[in-house]
């Protein structure tokens, strides 16, 4: 499996408080746009995947709906976890 336990408590640490604060907005971003990465490299191969499309679009709309909220709400973390995610161009 490409997500083990170890990898998650990896992106939790790099981005949350710590390895066990999964609940951080920060951290969801960051366990999401890596789920997402995988799931748009393996549609580059199985273009006609069409269960993994769906979910990679519902993984891109939870991320979205978190990012309108930190941007809504606190606007410098929004900031921080978009330049160091690289999210936007």
């Amino acid at each position: 499996m490409y997500l083990t336990a170890d990898k998650k408590q990896e992106i939790f640490a790099a981005h949350g408080k710590d390895a066990q604060d999964t609940g951080t907005a920060e951290g969801q971003v960051a366990l999401f746009t890596y789920r997402i990465n995988h799931l748009t490299e393996h549609l580059k191969k199985n273009r006609k995947d069409f269960n993994t499309e769906r979910s990679l679009v519902r993984l891109v709309g939870k991320r979205r709906s978190l990012l309108d909220h930190l941007k809504s709400t606190e606007i410098h973390r929004y900031r921080a976890i978009i330049e160091k995610l690289g999210l936007r161009k």
